[in-house]
C-alpha cells in the first residue's frame, strides 16, 4: 500500500470513529464492555426531514407523485435543510416474530417517527419504490439538495423473516432494471423461523426483544455497517396446464416464457403453457422438504395460535415432518414418497461452461436443494466446507454468496437430513452450477412440491407433458448491509 492510500484509509477510519463516538458512550460493567447509545444523537442521524417524510407518505397514500411533490415544494423552503447522515426507512412484518411484531413496530416508530416505519400489511415495498422513491427523485431533479442527499444515502431495514427480506430485495430490483441508482442496501432485524439470510450477513438468528437497547443498536449498525453483494436467482416455471396451488407472493404469473434455446427439449410440447416466475436469494428446493414446509404453512395458517415464535415453530415443524413419511415411509407404494429420480431429469451449466450437461439424480434422493448461501435450515451449512483436494477432484470451487454459482445437494430421508442439520455429515453433493434446468414428468405422481426461500407451493404435474423449471443468475447483484 502506498503512502497516499494509507493516508486516505487513516482519514476514512478517523471519520468513522468520530461519527460513532458522537453516538456511542462506552462504560465498563463487571469487566464487560457495554455500549450506551444516545437516543437523541441516533434520531438526528436517522430522521428524514419532516417535509420529505410527509411527501413520501402522501405519494404512497394517494398514488399521485406529482401532487405530493407540488405540495412539498410549497412548504419545503427549497430543500435548504441538511439531509441526515444515515436516512433510513423500515419495513416491518408485524405478523412475524410471534406476538413481538407489533411491539417492535411501536418501538421503531417512537425512535424514527411513523412516516419512516411501514407495516407491510399496509404498504408493500413495491409501492415505496414506485411512489416514495420516485417522489424523492423528482424533488432532487427540481433542485432539492436535501431530497437528493437523502435519496443517495438511504438505507432500508427489514424486520421479518427470510421471505420478507426477499420480498423487499425483489422490489428493489426494479431500480436496477430502470437504471435508478443508487439502490439502497438492506439491513435485517430477524423475526422469522430460520433467518438464514439474516445469519449470512451478521444479523443473527433471532432478535433479543428483552434487551431494550437492541433496537437502537440494530439501527446504528444498519447506518454504519459495510455493504456486501449478494447473488440472486431468477426462477421460471413452464407448465402444460393448470395453475400453481397457493403460490407465494414471490412467484407471479408471466406471459413471457422463453426457456434457454441451447438445450433441446425432447418429446412433444403442449400447444399452450402457463408460466410463473420469481427470484430467490437463499435456496430453491423440490421434493419432500418442500412437502413438509407446505403442510406446516397450512397448519400454521389454520391454527395461528400455535405460531408464537421461532422456537415453537421449529418444534411444530419437526413434529409435523414425522407425520409426512419424511422419517419413516409408511407405504412405499405411494409415489409421492419415492425418490425424485422417478420424475426428474436435471441439466446444468457448470463453472465457465456454456453448454448444458445432464447430471444423474441419485435414486436415494427425495429432496434436491439449490443453495446460494452458507446457511440453510436455521444456520446449518449442508454443503459443508470441502477440502481443496475434494473440490479439485469434483470440479468445484469454494462457495461464496457472490460468485455466480449455486450449490446443488440432495437429502435422502429425514434421518439423513437430521444428521446433515446437526453437521455430523454433509449432504449428498450433486453439482455446482451457473444455471439449472429441471424437467419434471409425473408418471403416477399427481403433483410435487417446491419452495424458494421458505415459501412453498404445490406444483401440479401432467402425464403427457413435462413441467420445466429453469434457474439462472440475475445479471445484477443485491446489496446487503453487514451487521457484524
Amino acid at each position: 500500500m502506498d503512502s497516499s492510500t494509507a493516508s486516505t484509509s487513516e482519514e476514512s477510519a478517523g471519520k468513522i470513529v468520530a461519527s460513532r463516538s458522537s453516538v456511542i458512550q462506552s462504560s465498563r460493567v463487571c469487566g464487560l464492555s457495554v455500549f450506551r447509545i444516545n437516543k437523541e444523537d441516533l434520531q438526528r442521524k436517522l430522521s428524514i426531514p419532516k417535509y420529505l417524510r410527509h411527501a413520501i407518505r402522501d405519494s404512497i397514500r394517494s398514488k399521485d407523485v406529482n401532487a405530493a411533490v407540488d405540495r412539498c415544494q410549497e412548504g419545503s423552503g427549497g430543500g435548504r435543510e441538511a439531509a441526515p447522515d444515515g436516512p433510513m426507512v423500515v419495513f416491518v412484518n408485524s405478523k412475524s416474530g410471534g406476538r413481538h411484531g407489533p411491539e417492535l413496530k411501536e418501538r421503531l416508530q417512537q425512535l424514527m417517527g411513523e412516516e419512516q416505519v411501514f407495516d407491510l400489511s399496509d404498504v408493500n415495498p413495491r409501492e415505496f419504490v414506485d411512489y416514495g422513491l420516485v417522489c424523492l427523485e423528482k424533488l432532487a431533479d427540481l433542485g432539492d439538495y436535501c431530497a437528493k442527499d437523502t435519496r443517495d444515502k438511504l438505507r432500508i431495514m427489514v424486520a421479518g423473516g427470510d421471505g420478507t427480506v426477499g420480498w423487499v430485495l425483489g422490489s428493489l430490483t426494479e431500480l436496477h432494471t430502470q437504471d435508478r441508482k443508487p439502490v439502497p442496501p438492506v439491513a435485517v432485524i430477524p423475526l422469522g423461523t430460520g433467518n438464514d439470510l439474516s445469519r449470512s450477513f451478521g444479523w443473527g438468528g433471532s432478535f433479543p426483544f428483552a434487551w431494550k437497547s437492541a433496537v437502537k443498536k440494530s439501527l446504528l449498525k444498519a447506518i454504519t455497517g459495510p455493504v456486501c453483494h449478494l447473488d440472486s436467482w431468477h426462477l421460471l416455471v413452464s407448465m402444460p396446464s393448470g395453475k400453481v396451488v397457493d403460490p407465494p407472493h414471490s412467484l407471479k404469473p408471466t406471459e413471457e416464457c422463453s426457456l434457454d434455446q441451447g438445450l433441446t427439449i425432447e418429446g412433444e410440447l403442449p400447444e399452450k403453457v402457463n408460466c410463473y416466475e420469481g427470484v430467490f436469494y437463499n435456496y430453491f428446493s423440490i421434493g419432500m422438504d418442500a412437502r413438509v414446509a407446505y403442510g406446516f404453512h397450512h397448519l400454521r395458517n389454520e391454527k395461528p395460535n400455535l405460531a408464537q415464535g421461532p422456537l415453537s415453530n421449529k418444534l411444530i415443524y419437526s413434529g409435523y415432518s414425522c407425520t409426512q413419511g419424511w422419517f419413516v415411509t409408511p407405504c412405499t407404494s405411494d409415489p409421492s414418497l419415492r425418490g425424485l429420480k422417478n420424475i426428474l431429469r436435471m441439466h446444468v451449466k457448470k463453472v465457465n461452461c456454456t453448454e448444458w450437461e445432464q447430471i444423474p439424480v441419485p435414486k436415494s434422493v427425495r429432496a434436491i436443494v439449490a443453495l446460494n448461501l452458507h446457511n440453510y435450515g436455521s444456520g446449518r451449512n449442508p454443503w459443508g466446507s470441502p477440502k481443496r483436494q475434494y473440490l479439485e477432484k469434483k470440479g468445484f470451487v469454494e462457495a461464496h454468496v457472490d460468485d455466480g454459482l449455486i450449490e446443488i445437494f440432495g437429502l435422502k430421508h429425514g434421518w439423513h437430513a437430521s444428521f446433515v442439520m446437526v453437521e455430523l455429515i454433509s449432504a449428498k453433493h450433486i453439482a455446482q452450477a451457473a444455471a439449472i434446468r429441471l424437467e419434471v414428468r409425473s408418471g403416477e405422481w399427481k403433483d410435487t412440491y417446491m419452495q424458494m426461500d421458505g415459501e412453498p407451493w404445490k406444483q401440479p404435474m401432467s402425464k403427457e407433458y413435462s413441467t420445466f423449471v429453469e434457474i439462472k443468475r440475475v445479471p445484477f447483484q443485491s446489496l446487503m448491509v453487514n451487521g457484524l
